[in-house]
């Protein structure tokens, strides 16, 4: 039984080996062809929706705004104050970066849905080949079952026979 446990957890690893390189493989060719059709301006949606949703942006953001609100708050800066409250510069510059920064996170959202979709029918393709093995699998193993109980039967059968002729073999010697 030990013997048997290695080979099984061999078979199991080199599977799983498999499975994992084949995955890889499939997204190496949905990257490869993801970059050949990704135009540079798709590229550059990319980029800024990837910055546009970091804490990064968050952080530089959140910098740059209360800068711009103590240079033109205090009293101390009172000479190089451009922009005082209610800040209306500011809220053009919020409203113009609002205005083109969720379009283009939009068109990144919707490429990268593309790409999950594609992923998505390239699974379920895996999947169904591989549920279809495993009924074709299971279908070998019914009918090896059947040939198996056929041949458990016929033994029994010639056992039977064999008992009865060394009965006779032995009723005959006494």
């Amino acid at each position: 039984m030990d013997n048997e446990t290695p080979s099984i957890g061999n078979y199991g690893d080199k599977v799983s080996r498999l499975v994992d390189e084949y995955e890889r493989q499939v997204l190496a060719l949905i990257d490869k062809e993801y970059e050949r059709k990704t135009t540079r301006a798709d590229k550059v949606a990319d980029k800024v929706a990837e910055f546009g949703g970091s804490w990064t942006f968050i952080t530089v953001f959140s910098l740059f705004l209360g800068s711009w609100m103590l240079i033109n708050t205090l009293q101390l800066t009172k000479i190089i104050h451009f922009d005082e409250p209610p800040f209306i510069l500011l809220n053009l510059i919020l409203s113009f970066t609002a205005a083109f920064q969720a379009p283009i996170i939009m068109m990144s959202q919707n490429r990268q849905a593309k790409r999950d979709r594609r992923e998505a029918i390239i699974d379920y393709s895996i999947n169904y080949k591989a549920e279809l093995e495993i009924d074709d699998m299971q279908g070998h193993l019914h009918r090896i079952e059947d040939d198996f109980a056929a041949f458990r039967k016929e033994v029994a059968g010639e056992m039977s026979e064999i008992k009865q002729l060394l009965l006779q073999r032995s009723q005959r010697r006494l």
